[in-house]
């Protein structure tokens, strides 16, 4: 009897013991509980608060950079000169393969920038009154259907070709850029456009002589961008000696006067063969961009060149002194043989020996860090 009182006493403190200990296993994981659910609630304002008002708060002073990239290559002729014989020619090319074919290795990459520039060295007219000269180009009106195919944004006009038709000519190739919303600056035509709130400014000139005349108007251009708020100033030049891969001293002097006067990047065209690039007071001139999608030679025979990107950064407005550079080596043909005016992007052992030719070039040109371009 006494041995199951016993028992009955050691069970009876057993449950009580483990009551005790299972209630303040309990009280311990609530005041746990407790403890995470009020640092939550303590840090929940801080974390949601917008960022305008942590900045208005005085809290942290953050302001976004913003990010634009711009791709630039050399002469674009949809066309041809009316004494080229048919076969072969730019126009033969269109009517075989469709307006698609010639921007279908390079659109990937022009439609993953922000802006697209290239310089139109043709008419998009149908006018038949033309200039005295040796060259004149000219391209159907819906032939503009292939910059926006391409990934073209903007072109430059002011070169030796705007005017082949006359004034007829020009007017008709203003019309069609406007009807396929193709951006053109050049001459009196400024190019203004928004991207990501950046407002960016587009020049194009003729650069045959450094003349005090084209250096006001220079200056003029970028003080009047800079005052409707433009934050990346872009100046085009047609300039040099076609077939010479050097800049003359014409073109070193508006170069540099641009970039003194305000310019942000200076592009260069008119000799239909690569020349170099200078890095002149943290901004970069690139001499001449090469033909690019030219209709305007069958066979050249120099089919090398490339495509420039600069990549801005922007931030309370302003340039910041963060830039990356990307060369990217093409030929203006996929085929060896003839060009076939659709450009392709090179690899391996050819692109680098575009490169190395860029590179060469450049030598003269300053202390350009090649490192650092991609």
């Amino acid at each position: 009897m006494k041995k199951l009182q016993r028992t009955s006493l050691f069970i009876i403190l057993s449950i009580t013991f483990f009551t005790t200990l299972l209630y303040a296993v309990s009280a311990i994981v609530m005041k746990i509980s407790k403890v995470k659910e009020t640092t939550k609630i303590a840090i929940k304002p801080a974390d949601l608060r917008k960022p305008e008002e942590r900045r208005e708060s005085g809290a942290e002073r953050w302001t976004p950079t913003e990010i634009i990239t711009v791709s630039a290559a050399g002469d674009v002729t949809i066309g041809r000169d009316e004494a080229y014989p048919y076969p072969f020619s730019f126009e033969h090319e269109v009517m075989k393969n469709g307006k698609a074919f010639f921007g279908k290795h390079i659109r990937a990459i022009f439609n993953r920038d922000d802006l697209t520039i290239v310089n139109l060295e043709t008419t998009l007219t149908t006018a038949t009154a033309k200039a005295t000269k040796t060259f004149r180009f000219r391209g159907k009106p819906e032939y503009v259907q292939i910059l926006t195919l391409s990934g073209i944004d903007a072109v430059n006009l002011a070169n030796n070709h705007t005017y082949d038709y006359l004034r007829e000519g020009y007017e008709d190739t203003i019309k069609n850029l406007q009807k396929y919303h193709i951006g053109y600056f050049g001459y009196d035509n400024k190019y203004m456009k928004t991207i990501k709130g950046i407002k960016i400014g587009l020049l194009g000139y003729e650069g045959w002589e450094n003349s005090e005349k084209l250096q006001r108007t220079i200056a003029r251009d970028i003080a009047e961008l800079r005052g409707r708020g433009t934050q990346i100033v872009i100046v085009s030049f047609h300039w040099g000696v076609e077939r010479s891969y050097y800049p003359n001293r014409t073109q070193k002097a508006l170069g540099r006067y641009a970039v003194e006067r305000g310019a942000d990047l200076v592009l260069g065209h008119h000799p239909h063969v690569m020349q170099g690039i200078e890095e002149y007071k943290g901004k970069f001139i690139v001499y001449s961009l090469g033909n690019f999608m030219f209709g305007g030679n069958k066979n050249p025979k120099d089919k090398d060149t490339f495509i420039f990107q600069q990549t801005f950064y922007v931030k309370n407005g302003s340039l910041t002194g963060e830039q990356e550079i990307r060369i990217i080596p093409c030929s203006i043909s996929s085929v060896k043989e003839r060009n076939n005016y659709q450009p392709l992007p090179l690899k391996g052992v050819e692109a680098e020996r575009v490169r190395a030719r860029l590179k060469a070039y450049s030598r003269n040109l300053g202390e350009l860090d090649w490192s650092t371009i991609k």
